[in-house]
């Protein structure tokens, strides 16, 4: 089994649940991405077909426009220009190497990395989508890209499919639970959903980082790049103004690229860490604050906490969206009087945790991602 992704964790990270159940079925798995991604996958221990990433004089002046134009215009450049032109484009001459020299039966698939669709069906292999979004971001997506993946398509000599129906007919993998989902909006038409059973494993617990400090626990996380963006980078210092008159314990992580030292001196009841394992935090959390990244959303609703989303960009505002549409949460505008609010909202009102609770028990009733494969087999029938 071929899995492919683009660089971004939080496109990574939804294949892994996926993964770690071929392998325990005893598949052969092999990770293909472009050179950028091989750090994420080293750690896992996975093989790794390494790829080539899109020029850096292609992709900057792409990256560059996205803050001077609105957000549904900068999706459109990011999903258009980058992943479905130069991404995939960069992809495609290794991952034909990999496809004649590996020879994968099939190819799990992150939504957003289009040359392994081609691949796929270059060498009539079937490929599976494996969600990183709500469904109806996904087909928004996908419609976005459909005539630039098309071009890329037809330069193999493959015939045309300018609505992308290839991939839309393809089987669609989700650990979304159903009631998160857009009601009455269009979503693949294949879909299965699952779990991954490993999603509240605490390898560790949570130190005491409070010295004796009671009172509820806050967790606050805006996920792993955005301590690199700047534009994204301002909510940490007011995250921390929200935090600091909570009758709380706050933990805020500012990942791996920030610098916790550059917050002193903090609020008496708030430490600001590098990164703490998300199931370990949730498992004595009262509340979480993040951005609306899938990955933090999901593993959230999973563990029964209500949540704040204070979304930054990307698929994060219809996240923040359908968590306030079923009750688990709020979402706000990135200013700390309009965080502490809800904070204490949601601290106040039990409904916000029945709401997620709710969520948590469809989650647990899902079948686990080690029946996907058997899934797709009766699919396929």
């Amino acid at each position: 089994m071929l899995f492919a992704s683009t660089q971004g964790a939080g496109h990574f990270n939804p294949l892994m649940p996926f993964i770690g159940a071929a392998l325990r079925q005893g598949h052969e798995v092999l990770v293909a991405g472009p050179s950028a991604l091989a750090p994420t996958v080293e750690k896992t221990g996975y093989a790794f077909w390494e790829c080539a990433d899109p020029p850096e004089e292609e992709i900057r002046p792409v990256w560059d426009r996205t803050p001077t134009v609105s957000a549904e215009e900068a999706n459109v450049l990011v999903v258009r220009e980058i992943f479905a032109r130069f991404d995939a484009r960069a992809m495609l001459p290794r991952l034909r190497e990999a496809f004649e020299e590996w020879k994968p039966d099939l190819v799990l698939r992150d939504p957003n990395e289009y040359s392994s669709a081609v691949a796929a069906d270059l060498y009539g292999v079937p490929h599976v989508r494996v969600g990183i979004n709500l469904a109806a971001v996904e087909e928004g997506a996908l419609d976005i890209a459909a005539e630039t993946v098309d071009d890329l398509r037809t330069s193999t000599g493959l015939p045309g499919d300018r609505e992308g129906e290839r991939i839309r007919q393809s089987p669609y993998l989700t650990v979304f639970p159903e009631s998160l989902e857009y009601p009455g909006e269009a979503s693949p038409p294949h879909v299965l959903r699952f779990r991954d059973p490993n999603a509240s494993e605490v390898s560790e617990p949570l130190p005491d980082l409070w010295r004796g400090l009671e009172g509820p626990l806050v967790y606050m996380t805006f996920g792993s790049v955005a301590a690199a963006m700047p534009q994204a980078a301002r909510v940490f210092p007011i995250a921390i103004e929200a935090a600091a008159d909570l009758p709380a314990r706050v933990l805020l992580t500012v990942g791996r690229r920030g610098d916790p030292s550059a917050f002193d001196p903090l609020p008496p009841n708030v430490r600001v860490e590098r990164w703490a394992p998300h199931a370990a935090v949730v498992a004595v959390a009262d509340v979480v604050v993040c951005h609306g990244g899938s990955g933090t959303v999901l593993g959230t609703l999973a563990a029964g906490l209500p949540q704040v989303v204070v979304p930054l960009f990307a698929d994060q505002p219809y996240n923040g969206e359908r968590v306030a549409a079923i009750g688990a949460g709020l979402a706000v505008a990135p200013r700390a009087d309009s965080i502490r609010a809800a904070v204490m909202h949601l601290l106040d009102q039990g409904s916000f945790r029945e709401a997620a609770e709710r969520v948590a028990r469809e989650m647990a009733g899902l079948p686990s991602t080690d029946a996907a494969f058997v899934a797709l087999a009766v699919s396929a029938v």
